[in-house]
């Protein structure tokens, strides 16, 4: 099966000679790799070259043979890492599956031999994983995608893990939240090397933000942790989340639970690693969350999640994902086909009010 059009190098077949003024990106492929991890960023270089024609792309694999992806179809690669030559950029991908079923021997040694040659060093979602391990994230803050991230900082507890963070950037070695963040990322690298001008025409050509506003937080699910069953603390937080716009204090919440609130709020700690306060303020926040996305306003969604006005409800967005409600909802509204305006037989999708 030929590489994907498009990505193939210059020069044939000898990937260890680097084309002159042209900047050498290496993708590290493995079996089980995600493919939008690599496809994604390796076309927003491909689609740079029709501005500044910089940029030579290498598939490779740590033996030089096929992969099989996370789609299940095998791609050929252009050669095996340990023959590659020097890179300015090496991205390792990420993948579906758990760290430990790929995150080892071959692909390891391989990461170490072609971060040595190279004057950047990317990775994309769980790919921080093997950065991770082979030291290249040692002190550093690094991100990667939010379901990994407390699993990451576990294994890795040098690592300084940003998991809210899009991308993050420690001189020249980068990681990012994964999936579509790993185009947010390339496009930073071009804009790094040719400027703003050509970003933005690249994103422009790609239909995606030049740079997206928010965190992970404003995709992510709730990740709040659940209480030990039979604790005081579950009975707390199940009385907190059965209602959510109560004002709850720490003093009515213990004396529910026929505790004091500083055993309370101990446990809280223990269990948790929030304080009951914080427990409440983050419940009221995806309850929020969830209102705006079921399509209810702003004013509504600060009334139903105990916030005093939709001014309260604003601030808090802003602090917490850096935008307002209202871009939220934008963001996160349905599609449903609508016929308005159309001739019999046309049907246009537009965002519902």
């Amino acid at each position: 099966m030929p590489c994907t059009q498009g990505i193939s190098p210059r020069g044939g077949n000898d990937i260890s000679k680097p084309s002159r003024a042209r900047r050498r990106i290496a993708f590290l492929l493995f079996d089980g790799v995600k493919m939008l991890d690599y496809v994604g960023p390796a076309e927003v270089f491909v689609e740079a070259n029709q501005a500044v024609d910089g940029y030579d792309i290498v598939l490779l694999s740590p033996d030089g043979q096929d992969v099989v992806t996370s789609l299940g179809g095998r791609v050929s690669v252009h050669g095996a890492a340990g023959d590659a030559g020097e890179f300015d950029t090496v991205v390792v991908p990420g993948s579906e599956l758990p760290p430990h079923e790929f995150v080892r021997g071959a692909l390891i040694e391989a990461a170490v031999s072609l971060t040595s040659r190279a004057r950047r060093v990317v990775s994309i979602c769980s790919g921080a994983f093997v950065l991770a391990e082979i030291g290249a994230l040692d002190g550093r803050p690094a991100t990667t995608h939010w379901k990994f991230a407390p699993e990451l900082q576990r294994l890795y507890p040098s690592v300084r893990v940003e998991p809210d963070a899009i991308f993050v950037r420690d001189g020249d070695v980068m990681t990012s939240a994964g999936v579509a963040a790993g185009i947010d990322l390339a496009l930073a690298l071009v804009e790094d090397d040719h400027g703003a001008d050509v970003a933005r025409q690249i994103a422009q050509l790609l239909l995606v933000y030049l740079q997206r506003s928010g965190g992970q937080s404003q995709y992510s699910v709730p990740l709040r942790g659940r209480a030990q069953p039979a604790s005081i603390v579950r009975r707390a937080t199940d009385l907190v989340d059965a209602d959510p716009t109560r004002a709850w204090t720490v003093t009515d919440l213990a004396g529910l639970v026929a505790t004091s609130p500083r055993h309370l709020a101990r446990r809280f700690r223990d269990e948790l690693g929030q304080s009951p306060s914080e427990y409440v303020t983050a419940v009221r926040f995806d309850h929020a969350r969830m209102r705006l996305e079921g399509g209810a306003s702003v004013t509504e969604a600060a009334a139903q999640s105990g916030y005093g006005s939709p001014e309260v409800l604003r601030r808090t967005f802003v602090t917490r994902l850096g935008i307002s409600p209202s871009q939220y909802q934008r963001r996160f509204r349905s599609a449903l086909p609508a016929t308005r305006g159309r001739s019999r037989g046309q049907t246009v999708f537009e965002l519902a009010d």
